[in-house]
């Protein structure tokens, strides 16, 4: 066994030291790397490091003399139904080498969890369209939150996408319907966050702004049309990404978004819906469009159209919203 030496590739761009190890090195614990660092036995272009650096193409990565475990082989992933996989596959709102967009729809969890048996990240083998990487996320929706996800196609680029909705170079819209009309009509909520447990479990409150626990949460919204002042369709632009930040910006306006069951406050009418015909009480929250640096170079910019629930209400109330103008990538 001897010290060896890896360079970086340009597809590694960004991913960090560990997970670099995990994909070179499957069988090296996590504890026994985060040693290595700490002894200084792995380096990279000379300089010591720690496990969650971040890595650029073309550095040097130190390798000590590592034992040789067998690694155990991988289980075969359980085959996805073809009807499964080709409606997955309609969902695609753009493809190319490093980037697929999807609409995801409404009542569809991203990942799994307790009592989840059937999720988008156990689907994702469905999108990987010959390619030997399987689609990554790279960001969340909710579950009743519909509209365009993005997912990278190689482990580099889910690095470097991670790292454009970690910062502020992600341009992310979203509809909602909401009970009430806003006053003002337009304007920035810069409201902090935080994470609590109640009667419903874990959820997100309002923090006052010491809170030593508070996140900075803002939000720039805008009406677009309303139905006398009892419903609304507002534009909503995050410019952080707290969970359930726009829901519960929301109820601060006194406008929770329609069918959203678990932040309405007895005091605020969000079961509206209920009085209308016709009209859905599940939740009316769509992501739009995003827009961000492509991995490649440029601009990519990617609108989905409304669920089906939410164009019903839509026509219903007399929104007219525009079709979603196809995916584009421009130049900067």
């Amino acid at each position: 066994m001897t010290v060896a030496t890896r360079v970086v590739a340009e597809d590694e761009a960004e991913i960090r030291l560990d997970r670099w190890f995990r994909r070179h090195f499957p069988a090296l614990p996590q504890s026994a790397l985060q040693k290595l660092c700490r002894t200084g036995q792995v380096r990279v272009d000379g300089h010591r490091v720690e496990a969650a650096t971040r890595l650029l193409p073309g550095q040097a990565v130190r390798i000590p003399p590592m034992p040789i475990t067998p690694v155990a082989p991988k289980q075969a992933a359980p085959a996805i139904d073809p009807g499964v996989a080709k409606d997955l596959q309609q969902l695609v709102l753009y493809r190319d080498d490093q980037v697929i967009a999807i609409n995801k729809p409404h009542g569809l969890p991203v990942q799994g969890g307790p009592g989840i048996s059937r999720h988008l990240d156990g689907l994702l083998d469905a999108l990987r369209f010959g390619s030997e990487h399987r689609p990554r996320l790279v960001h969340r929706l909710d579950r009743d939150t519909s509209g365009v996800l993005l997912l990278a196609r190689t482990p580099g680029v889910a690095a470097k996408l991670a790292a454009a909705f970690r910062g502020r170079d992600v341009e992310k819209t979203y509809w909602a319907v909401v009970a009430g009309r806003p006053v003002p009509v337009e304007g920035r909520l810069d409201l902090p966050l935080k994470r609590v447990n109640g009667a419903r479990g874990e959820r997100t409150d309002i923090a006052e702004r010491d809170d030593p626990d508070a996140a900075r949460a803002i939000t720039d919204y805008r009406t677009l049309d309303h139905a006398a002042r009892k419903l609304a369709w507002l534009e909503l632009k995050p410019l952080t990404g707290r969970t359930h930040q726009l829901r519960v910006h929301c109820v601060a306006l006194r406008a929770p978004i329609l069918g959203d069951v678990k932040y309405a406050r007895p005091d605020q009418n969000n079961a509206f819906a209920a009085t209308v015909e016709g009209l859905s009480t599940e939740l009316h929250l769509h992501a739009r469009a995003v827009r961000l640096p492509h991995p490649a170079g440029g601009t990519l910019l990617v609108e989905a159209d409304l669920p089906p629930h939410m164009q019903a209400t839509f026509r219903t109330l007399g929104f007219h919203a525009q079709p979603a103008r196809p995916a584009r990538r421009e130049a900067r």
